[in-house]
């Protein structure tokens, strides 16, 4: 076997002409801005008529929503990121 590997074309051009960086920090922005608004909702209802009548094992109410926030967070900027990576990719194709 040889330790030598294959020529292969750079990537990062790829990667700049469909703006993946821009759109990433586009995503985590808006994962973060729906996350912490769907978090201060939940957070002011549970001062509301249903506290106190849940079980929230381990880490209590505020860990599994900070939990539940972090995984929509994470969903939504992965979602975000896909889908303005792919609306340039269509956009490039047809320039071309």
């Amino acid at each position: 076997m040889s330790d030598e590997r294959p020529d292969r074309p750079p990537s990062a051009g790829l990667l700049d002409a469909l703006r993946v960086r821009r759109n990433a920090t586009v995503g985590v922005a808006a994962g973060a801005v729906l996350a912490v608004l769907v978090y201060l909702v939940r957070v002011f209802e549970l001062f509301g008529p249903v506290a106190g009548t849940q079980r929230y094992p381990v880490v209590g109410p505020e860990g599994w929503f900070l939990l539940l926030g972090f995984v929509l967070a994470s969903a939504t900027a992965l979602l975000v990121t896909a889908v303005l990576t792919a609306a340039t990719a269509v956009r490039l194709s047809r320039r071309l």
